[in-house]
């Protein structure tokens, strides 16, 4: 009977993946896939209160929105910042993922967060989801999404290493037997790397460029090894000495020399990982290798420098920036199966006598 049920609900809404970045997030709908990537922006409007875009709409107003309006980032380091912007952006991926059909009952939803976060945090992101519309509400580390996401058996007595770099923050984890063994959350993700190019271009020409130009130039030519030959891009931005416009030449050795800092912290961080973790899973780790996650593994030659340094085989995930709304996707598929890789809440304890 209880089956039944489900399956009754089922029919009657929607399941639907998030992957809540700091940077973008993506929407995972069951049976169509993934089906919105967007910038995890909003615009507001401070006079009304009304929110006026969400997503890449309000991404192109960074910089250039008029005083009363305010393009947010309302998730910091992969943490709610800000409740209510936070709160109007997942109704408005959850209303646009339904948009084609609705239906009765509100959405059963599996959300991805960082490893590490606090029973606060992990509670507010379940209300602002909640408070959007989801009748049910499932959270689930972002790395142990993105292994699911890339079909590594997490749920076997298997040791798996998997390296998730988002746009807020980096998660290096270790999983067997369905649970995180080892993980470290850092800080260093893209928007770190955005900063070290901004402060280094700052510094060195005595230019001031935005975030998105920073975003533009590691994409093109950012490399973290030496290639053959050098990439060369030009920046514009304002001249500090003259406050004018001024235009300079950039080569992808500029770029390896800002980033520099934050990828051996990077690396200094999984040699820590990998120091505590068990001799039985190390054993696995050295024979299976280390998985690349998120958008931080299309950086050029960030495989070769961690094989360099850890003499671990090292794989780039297929699609890293969709493995963690993958992730979401097959928990969805069968819930039950993968209840003990959910973060469990206060909701989800048995009441004290």
């Amino acid at each position: 009977m209880k089956n039944y049920i489900e399956k009754v609900k089922q029919m009657m809404s929607h399941d639907i993946g998030i992957d809540l970045g700091t940077a973008n997030t993506l929407v995972y709908v069951r049976g169509k896939g993934i089906i919105i990537n967007e910038p995890s922006v909003v615009a507001v409007n401070q006079k009304t209160g009304q929110v006026v875009a969400v997503g890449m709409e309000a991404k192109q107003m960074l910089g250039r929105t008029p005083a009363h309006i305010v393009a947010i980032r309302p998730l910091v380091d992969g943490v709610i910042s800000d409740f209510e912007v936070t709160e109007e952006m997942i109704a408005y991926l959850i209303n646009k993922a339904q948009k084609d059909e609705k239906k009765m009952l509100g959405p059963r939803v599996v959300v991805g967060i960082p490893s590490g976060v606090t029973n606060v945090e992990s509670r507010a992101v379940r209300d602002a989801t909640r408070n959007a519309g989801a009748r049910e509400v499932y959270v689930v580390e972002e790395p142990m999404a993105a292994a699911i996401g890339i079909r590594l058996p997490v749920q076997e007595p298997v040791g798996s290493m998997i390296i998730d770099i988002g746009g807020g923050t980096s998660d290096i984890a270790v999983i067997s037997l369905g649970g995180i063994v080892r993980s470290r959350n850092l800080k260093v993700a893209g928007d770190k790397l955005n900063v070290d190019i901004i402060a280094y271009i700052r510094s060195e020409f005595k230019i001031l460029i935005g975030e998105r130009t920073a975003e533009t130039i590691k994409m093109a030519i950012g490399r973290v090894v030496p290639g053959q030959e050098t990439l060369e891009a030009s920046v514009r931005g304002r001249d500090l000495v003259t406050g004018l416009p001024r235009e300079v030449i950039i080569t992808d050795s500029d770029i390896r020399e800002a980033m520099a800092p934050s990828i051996d912290t990077l690396i200094e961080s999984t040699k820590e990982v990998l120091e505590t973790t068990p001799p039985e899973i190390l054993s696995d780790i050295m024979h299976r290798g280390i998985y690349l996650t998120g958008g931080g593994a299309l950086i050029q030659g960030l495989d070769e420098l961690l094989f360099e340094c850890l003499n671990i085989p090292i794989h780039v995930a297929p699609d890293p920036l969709t493995a963690v709304a993958r992730g979401t996707g097959i928990i969805l598929e069968d819930v039950d199966k993968f209840k003990d890789v959910l973060i469990q809440t206060d909701d989800d304890l048995p009441p004290t006598k």
